[in-house]
């Protein structure tokens, strides 16, 4: 669209105000048609009357530079331009895909667990459509969400029964508060770990309104201390799964079995937290053995809780398993309703747990199998192929070779167990005692790629763990983008 702003009547500022484009032309701009298609008038004529206000104020300081551009025979276009660049910045998500190549593959930060094909098509059919979510097809009465996932649950796990909530922080919550309110809730010492985000299990306990009762010592608990902490006002014993750390050396911990025994001459329930809460036995696939659920159940645990987002691959979610009785006595806390899951999640979950009924194939179906049995020499292939190019595009800039690393599973899985991979070392080119200060900068180009590229830095390298690397073609087309300091 043409625009008369290129005559402008320099010779005061009122004739400059008056030349600025109304509203209505700008919404009636052929340039910005397409835009008000997708977002809305609203928005558009929103941000015009902030882009216009900006060339207000700089008529009324007489901002030179602003008057000459508004001058130019290609204002309405560039200024119709401006408008757009703001909208999409307005409506873009903060959300983006980044590469993880930090060599920790369920990484907390990242998004945890990449969900399979299968799940991101049952999310979308659940969520384009209304579903029998709560609605009991054969009697056309209310249904239960939890039956959509109990009836998979229990195949993979042996449990009787089974209920699903937003996360483990919140399955352990919810337990507790179902099961301990006003009570003591008998632990080890050793095992009143702090998860990601400095949350600790006293503070869980806390909110549930437990008293924790802490017994044992640090390295060694023995089955006699969890007898003699027991009195009329213990609610439950509960031993949690030191998932991000371990103790080694002098030590002793009570098996499940004997704490389930104890459990029950007492008459008082038990529950473990596995937290990861592997499915299968990772051994099959060569990976290290973590206790898997359905072992924990055979173990004795009336109640066992963990997470869909980790060691099983699915969804942020919370899962309990166990006795009917005290599933039901959970099901039936008014804090369930608050915790419970969306219709998205639960479809993503049960397409999930589905793909285990095929563990043939497991680890070349589920993501984060197939991140962490993929083989070295496979990642060494990707290494020499990224060599070349990275080097290439870091020229003068850095020095990059090809090291040996060892990649681990993450959110506080296995967390003295890692994996041989292979990594692209970066050491930038540096003055004397600017070393620090280049890598980070470094560091903050990848970051700032349109695919961020999220490595970590260690003993003055930036080290870029291949293991995660998928779209190695995609990963090398946006090189040229690398800004440098």
């Amino acid at each position: 669209m043409g625009s008369p702003l290129h005559v402008l009547f320099m010779n005061s500022n009122l004739d400059q105000l008056k030349s600025l484009p109304s509203i209505d032309k700008l919404l009636l701009s052929d340039s910005l048609a397409v835009l008000i298609a997708r977002v809305g008038k609203e928005s558009v004529k929103l941000e015009a009357r902030v882009q216009i206000d900006v060339l207000r104020k700089a008529i009324l300081a007489e901002d030179e530079s602003s008057l000459a551009w508004m001058s130019s025979p290609d204002f309405m276009a560039e200024f119709c331009q401006r408008i757009s660049q703001a909208i999409e910045a307005q409506f873009a998500s903060t959300l983006i895909p980044v590469f993880n190549l930090t060599g920790t593959v369920v990484h907390t930060n990242l998004g945890r667990a990449s969900l399979p094909r299968e799940a991101v098509d049952a999310m979308i059919t659940a969520a384009t459509n209304a579903t029998n979510l709560e609605f009991d097809l054969s009697s056309g009465k209310r249904g239960d969400r939890d039956s959509h996932l109990e009836r998979a649950i229990c195949e993979m796990t042996g449990a009787e029964a089974a209920t699903v909530v937003n996360n483990n922080a919140a399955a352990v919550l919810l337990v507790l508060n179902t099961l301990a309110l006003g009570k003591e809730v008998i632990i080890s010492r050793g095992e009143l770990v702090e998860i990601g985000g400095a949350f600790r299990i006293p503070d869980v306990m806390e909110s549930a309104n437990c008293t924790l009762k802490e017994v044992g010592t640090t390295n060694r608990t023995h089955l006699k201390d969890y007898a003699a902490a027991i009195n009329a006002n213990t609610g439950l014993l509960m031993k949690v799964h030191t998932s991000n750390y371990e103790i080694r050396g002098f030590t002793n911990s009570v098996a499940e079995s004997d704490l389930s025994e104890l459990s029950k001459e007492k008459g008082i329930p038990f529950v473990s937290d596995l937290g990861s809460g592997s499915l299968v036995d990772l051994r099959q696939y060569g990976l290290p053995h973590e206790p898997t659920v359905k072992d924990t159940i055979e173990m004795g645990a009336d109640l066992v809780t963990f997470s869909g987002d980790k060691l099983l691959g699915g969804p942020q979610a919370g899962i309990i398993v166990g006795k009917r009785e005290l599933i039901d006595r959970v099901k039936s806390n008014a804090l369930k309703r608050a915790l419970r899951i969306d219709k998205i999640t639960l479809a993503a979950l049960l397409a999930v747990i589905n793909l285990y009924k095929d563990p043939q194939r497991l680890n070349r179906r589920l993501p984060l199998l197939v991140d962490l049995s993929r083989p070295v020499a496979e990642i060494a292939e990707i290494a020499a192929q990224l060599m070349e190019p990275v080097a290439k595009t870091l020229k003068g800039k850095a020095q990059v070779e090809i090291q040996e690393c060892k990649s681990q599973i993450g959110s506080g899985a296995l967390p003295l167990d890692l994996m041989e991979s292979r990594a692209l070392c970066i050491v930038p080119v540096a003055e004397k005692g600017k070393t620090d200060l280049a890598l980070n900068q470094l560091a903050a180009n990848f970051r700032s790629l349109p695919k961020p590229v999220i490595g970590r830095i260690y003993d003055g390298k930036l080290l870029f763990d291949l293991r995660c690397l998928r779209d190695v073609d995609g990963f090398l087309q946006q090189l040229p983008s690398l800004n440098f300091w």
